[in-house]
């Protein structure tokens, strides 16, 4: 009986009699050769059936077989450089083709022109074409990648609760539910329970999903996306950065190594990734500001759409237009620290010789992609922190045991957070953030 193999080991088999099981992603009908090129999730491989190789009655069925029918095909595997699939440069001569479900329904993506809603109607068969398969095996790789370099670098995960009494980020974009009668909402950080951990643990990270109730259709925006959250005792602001570099220069490095296959499907030019390594640029925001400015009065625009760059007051959080052009000025990504104390969240630490700025920093990528992290050095000053609570109308009892942490050995401590999907977006060089998840949560769109 001939080995069960996936595609993506094909290259260990040649000269090998295999079995793959798989669907038929397409088909090229020449008369007595019907060429099927089979996907089985690990790749797709060219599998020739020739009339004289097989019994009548299955050159027959190859010949019947329509698009994303289920089958199992055995052959040999054979090199050959022209051969297309991914990997390409390899064939299967079948010998013998089963089919589990031969489809009779016409599949409804085809090799035309689609429009994004229809597409995102049928994002659960939009999955199997090829494109959209790259970037979630791309997803998948840094997902694995940052577990490994957290794991490997003192960080012990700790789950963090979905359902909170309270905000993090703002209560303007909370999710609300009913919990047993008390209103609760869907998380928009775990990071406040961190700083709760790392006094257990020292370093400590949380990765799961997040809500943000914007009222947002940009590109780069979506409702439930998914963070991975480090958090660290004894880091200052300084310090955060070098982790932040170091951890995101390995994501990409490790995805240009593993995924090379992938990223050349999408058509991703990976020679901006290849810079990607520590340092990265600082920019203060002070800088940032005037750079902006000066910009905006010399008339220069942001790509993609050549957008006018809008000038910005001192004090105001960038959009979208400014941390292009900011990025847009470097090789890799760069970091803009201090922002101002009131564009930011309540908790962050104040620079004690100029208390309207904080020790925040966002790393801004290149290409357009924006923010993809954003993090800073906590504040450890429990009056400040009481008066920003009150300050931003938050609930006091609700963050009693936050302000606990305060008063029970407090200590400098930093952390940050990186979105999977944005970072997925600009590894890929995808347009829109909704292919970077598999079922994405879109204004408007719950559905499927």
């Amino acid at each position: 009986m001939a080995e069960h193999v996936y595609i993506e080991r094909i290259a260990d088999y040649v000269g090998h009699e295999v079995t793959v099981k798989g669907w038929l992603y397409a088909k090229t009908d020449k008369g007595k050769l019907q060429f099927l090129q089979v996907r089985d999730g690990t790749g797709i491989v060219q599998c020739i059936v020739f009339k004289k190789s097989v019994a009548p009655e299955q050159f027959e069925i190859a010949q019947r077989l329509t698009q994303e029918s289920s089958l199992i095909v055995t052959g040999v595997v054979r090199a050959d450089e022209r051969a297309p699939g991914i990997p390409g440069g390899y064939e299967i001569d079948v010998g013998d083709l089963q089919v589990v479900q031969l489809v009779t329904e016409e599949y409804p993506i085809s090799p035309k022109e689609h429009g994004v809603d229809f597409l995102m109607q049928h994002r659960h068969l939009w999955i199997r074409s090829s494109r959209q398969w790259a970037v979630l095996r791309v997803r998948a790789t840094i997902i694995k990648a940052i577990r490994d370099w957290l794991d490997s670098h003192g960080f012990i995960l700790m789950d963090t609760p979905i359902l909170t009494p309270a905000a993090c980020e703002g209560t303007t974009t909370l999710f609300e539910t009913n919990y047993h009668g008390t209103p609760a909402y869907l998380s928009q950080s775990g990071q406040l329970y961190n700083e709760a951990t790392i006094m257990a643990f020292g370093r400590v990270y949380c990765f799961g999903p997040t809500f943000r109730a914007e009222k947002s259709k940009t590109r780069r925006h979506i409702q439930e996306f998914w963070m991975v959250e480090p958090e660290a005792a004894y880091v200052d602001m300084w310090q955060n950065m070098e982790i932040q570099e170091q951890f995101v220069s390995y994501l990409v490095q490790t995805t240009l190594q593993t995924r090379a296959a992938e990223l050349k499907l999408l058509g991703r030019d990976v020679s901006r990734l290849e810079k990607v390594e520590p340092p990265f640029p600082r920019l203060h925001y002070d800088e940032a500001v005037a750079m902006i400015n000066k910009a905006a009065a010399a008339g220069a625009v942001v790509p993609p759409n050549d957008e006018p760059v809008p000038p910005i007051s001192w004090g105001d959080d960038f959009g979208a237009p400014h941390e292009t052009y900011v990025a847009e000025q470097f090789e890799k990504p760069v970091f803009v620290h201090h922002y101002p104390t009131a564009a930011k969240a309540f908790y962050m630490a104040q620079e004690p010789d100029r208390p309207e700025t904080c020790r925040s920093s966002d790393l801004l990528a290149p290409e357009g992609y924006g923010e993809i992290i954003g993090g800073g050095e906590r504040s450890s000053d429990l009056a400040f922190l009481e008066a920003q609570i009150e300050r931003h109308r938050l609930p006091r009892e609700a963050y009693e045991w936050y302000l606990d942490l305060r008063r029970f050995g407090s200590v400098p401590h930093s952390g940050f957070g990186l979105g999977v999907e944005r970072t997925v977006m600009w590894i890929c060089g995808l347009n829109h953030i909704r292919e970077t998840i598999p079922f994405p949560r879109l204004l408007g769109r719950i559905y499927p």
